[in-house]
């Protein structure tokens, strides 16, 4: 028994080990727990915050290449603005314009109009930088292909670089690392009431925001709870704990924040629904109604919104609305995880 005990300890203090150094050496970030300690990490944003060019002799003679396969406006201009601050030189690659078509399937026959395969792209691209950040939605097409991060994880295994998600099939980390210092700065209370809500938006939208929301939201030191429609049940990964509520209404009660995001069914009670709008239901767009019942709560979204939807003109643009302040925070997040990569070269 003493023996076994032993061995248990043995055990922990290795995965500890190899905790931290996962931490100190971080060669991926696509998830909460790759920033280790949320508090040390928080600590190095505010300290960014107050100085975005203190670390900036870091990146001298480094490259930081952003590759997008969709469309992209705050993680574009954050992600380059935070590479910059760095002193990073930073090469940015729309896939679908000026680019060749890339093949991401293996075993395909390329007689099509896809004129390069991703697996020589990878290496290509990255011998001509040191860290790569990567932008890919999910498509849709296969649950078991998004959910498995097949395109971000190609990158992580064949490029020989550090890899960060600028927004994968099932994640968005460094909205979500955003969407945690908004919240760290603007709460009133220290255990404050965070609720994510469900809203309705004419397209089939991906669960990446709201997946890595609750993966970061489920490990931060808040009372943590999640509102939609039957149907739209998150995957179990990212929920872990979290209170699940079905009535909107009787989540909002004395929340503290309100993060409103639509997304398409995650299949996770019925895959052949994976994808698909299950409901247009507007009773569930937040409006000043919705917001009282609320503790006086600031609004978050990660926009773009769709205005009168997701949420109506005068809650958005009222003087509780967070949306500016955590679009701006993209940058510190990113150059948050940017300074770890370039510290871990």
């Amino acid at each position: 028994m003493i023996f076994l005990r032993k061995s248990y300890l043995k055990l922990y203090i290795c995965c500890i080990e190899l905790f931290f150094k996962s931490v100190e050496n971080m060669r991926t970030y696509t998830n909460v727990f790759d920033l280790g300690d949320l508090k040390t990490a928080l600590s190095e944003a505010f300290e960014i915050k107050k100085d975005r060019y203190k670390y900036e002799s870091l990146g001298k003679h480094k490259t930081c290449l952003l590759i997008f396969f969709n469309n992209s406006l705050r993680t574009r201009l954050s992600t380059q603005k935070a590479a910059r601050n760095l002193g990073m030189d930073v090469i940015v690659l729309d896939v679908n314009q000026g680019a060749w078509k890339l093949e991401t399937e293996r075993g395909v026959v390329m007689d099509g109009d896809k004129s390069e395969h991703l697996l020589e792209a990878i290496p290509v691209m990255a011998s001509y930088c040191d860290i790569i950040g990567v932008r890919s939605f999910a498509r849709f097409e296969n649950r078991e292909d998004d959910y498995t991060e097949k395109i971000l994880n190609q990158f992580i295994q064949y490029s020989g670089k550090p890899v960060f998600s600028m927004e994968a099939a099932t994640g968005h980390p460094l909205q979500a690392f955003a969407d945690l210092i908004t919240i760290e700065e603007y709460k009133r209370k220290e255990r404050p009431k965070v609720v994510l809500t469900w809203a309705p938006h004419p397209r089939a939208l991906p669960q990446a925001v709201p997946n890595s929301f609750a993966d970061f939201m489920n490990e931060a030191d808040v009372d943590f709870v999640i509102t939609h429609p039957h149907g739209y049940e998150l995957d179990p990964k990212f929920v872990r704990g979290a209170k699940v509520e079905y009535d909107q209404l009787k989540a909002f009660e004395g929340a503290d924040f309100i993060y409103a995001k639509n997304w398409a069914c995650p299949g996770v009670t019925n895959p052949d629904d994976y994808g698909k709008i299950l409901s247009k239901d507007m009773s569930w767009t937040v409006d000043t109604a919705h917001m009282a019942l609320t503790n006086n709560a600031f609004f978050m979204h990660c926009l773009p919104v769709r205005r009168n939807m997701i949420v109506t003109d005068d809650v958005i643009e009222s003087p509780t609305s967070l949306v500016i302040p955590e679009a701006a925070n993209r940058e510190i997040s990113a150059t948050v995880v940017l300074k770890r990569m370039l510290e871990a070269l």
